[in-house]
């Protein structure tokens, strides 16, 4: 009797196993985690970005506010203490074999419960979703330890999070190169005042780390919620599972130590509220995800098109209202000390930073060999800015079209998911990081429109993703960068194929009735 209740427990015995050892490991991890970058934000001064068409070094934000023509020279050494380039470097094949690990994994998930129709009790379903959960933070907390990210960015975050913390009305004024919008820096004065506690400062880097760990795993979470409205359990917690441990997600959050997986949340977030018809709701988020990165400007045109898709006035003027206060609110604090268009200025600046083809992001600007090629550069009779403002124009007027045809507000992940990808794909500026939204969206997207595609989608942007990010994060050269580009336009090709396809049979199903 014994012997058949523990087989019939035997899934959630080892649920309980896995999730106390991942307990264990992250307890041990963190009480011999030493930081090797240091504590002090001043200790670093600079980013280095790598021209892996030269392989040469080009410094930015702080070495440089405006192009330099001589930027590429050979002469300009990497500071000593960028990065753990030997501690670092020793993982990046555990991850490649991880990536594709994952893959096979996912295939061979989807056919046990797909094709072998292999369900879960009902009684085991709270603590599996519990599970994957508990999982993923923990995880990530213990493997925030194994490497210090991208120094360069953590170094700025360090200092920003300490000035916040010290002066955080007087932030754009001392901070060294401030280039952030306000919201974040809200969070980076938590972090700074916990980071000067004297027990706490040791973990600097990886209290930095935590706000997208952190919302790496409450959007997995939110992507199982959305799909279990649509699908079965076992088909919600595949998808949870897929973003959660996907290799693309955390390599950005827990590993280079970047904030992409919090602003994806929150554009996410105010797309979510789009589809549920609360527009107020998402009208505040996009504000905040604008106010959080210049990014956010890409997903605007969403809210917009459904705004003018209502037709509603009164809609359109409560939505302004809201964004406006949204926005004061968010900013007052930062403007006693500084000149009424300071946050335009800001923006000006940032986005003027860097004024190239590509900012080692793996598009089409990318695979023409116009990496750290200066944007007024001259290329078929304009130049590559103009090339890169009309392809935006060209893509949100496409997207604002396809929405409009598609009269239904599930369609507004989709509108995101190709403001994303093709303005990444086909624009200028992009960095290696630009494109991570898209993988919440892919994923999204299947769950609304159900179209099977757009799972060969999620596979393509994880590698895409992945190979990116790692080859910037591991100084990785080779014309692996130059394939990941051009499948980048195959795969925004494909999207394109799958949502014109999609509004065909919308538009036949509507004539039938």
């Amino acid at each position: 009797m014994g012997i058949i209740s523990t087989k019939k427990n035997l899934l959630k015995i080892s649920l309980i196993l896995i999730m106390v050892l991942s307990i264990i490991l992250c307890i041990y991890t963190l009480s011999n985690y030493k930081s090797t970058t240091g504590v002090n934000p001043t200790h670093q001064n600079e980013i280095i970005n790598f021209d892996f068409n030269r392989n040469t070094q080009h410094t930015n934000r702080n070495m440089q506010k405006k192009p330099q023509k001589n930027i590429n020279s050979k002469n300009i050494n990497a500071r000593k203490n960028f990065g753990n380039k030997n501690r670092s470097s020793r993982y990046a094949p555990l991850l490649s074999i991880y990536l594709i690990l994952f893959i096979g994994l996912c295939i061979l998930i989807l056919y046990f419960t797909k094709y072998k129709n292999v369900k879960i009790a009902d009684s085991n379903k709270k603590l599996v979703i519990f599970s994957i959960l508990f999982l993923g933070l923990f995880l990530r907390i213990s493997l925030s330890t194994v490497m210090e990210g991208h120094s360069g960015d953590l170094s700025l975050f360090k200092n920003w999070a300490s000035t916040a913390a010290n002066s955080f009305s007087n932030f754009y004024s001392n901070a060294r190169s401030s280039d952030y919008p306000p919201l974040y820096i809200y969070i980076l004065s938590i972090i700074g005042k916990l980071g000067s506690i004297s027990s706490m400062s040791s973990y600097y880097t990886i209290l930095l780390k935590l706000p997208s760990i952190i919302a790496d795993v409450i959007t997995g979470y939110l992507i199982y919620r959305i799909a279990k409205k649509h699908f079965s359990f076992e088909s919600s917690m595949i998808l949870s599972l897929f973003y959660i441990f996907n290799p693309a997600v955390f390599i950005d959050s827990t590993l280079w130590g970047q904030v992409d997986s919090f602003f994806t949340l929150i554009v996410m977030l105010a797309v979510f509220f789009i589809s549920e018809n609360k527009i107020i709701l998402s009208s505040i988020l996009f504000t905040c995800a604008v106010l959080m990165k210049p990014q956010g400007i890409i997903f605007l045109p969403v809210l917009f098109f459904e705004l003018v898709k209502n037709k509603s006035v009164k809609l359109f003027i409560k939505s302004i209202i809201s964004s406006l206060v949204t926005f004061l609110v968010i900013i007052l604090p930062f403007s006693f000390n500084q000149d009424a268009l300071w946050i335009f200025k800001l923006y000006s600046n940032t986005i003027s930073e860097y004024p190239y083809a590509s900012v080692n992001g793996f598009n089409f600007f990318y695979l023409l060999g116009g990496n750290y090629k200066e944007s007024s550069t001259s290329f078929l009779l304009l130049n590559y800015s103009s090339w890169g403002l009309i392809a935006i124009v060209a893509i949100t007027l496409f997207s604002w079209f396809m929405y409009a045809k598609s009269k239904n507000k599930n369609f507004a992940f989709c509108a995101a998911l190709i403001q994303i990808a093709g303005v990444f794909t086909f624009s200028t500026g992009m960095h290696e990081r630009y494109l991570f939204p898209a993988l919440a969206f892919c994923i999204l997207s299947s769950i609304y429109i159900k179209d099977k595609r757009f799972m060969i989608l999620c596979l393509g942007y994880t590698l895409t993703i992945y190979i990116n990010i790692y080859s910037i994060l591991f100084r990785s050269i080779g014309t692996m960068n130059y394939v990941t580009s051009l499948l980048n336009i195959i795969l925004f090709i494909y999207l394109i194929k799958i949502f014109v396809d999609k509004i065909k049979k919308t538009d036949v199903s509507i004539n039938e009735i």
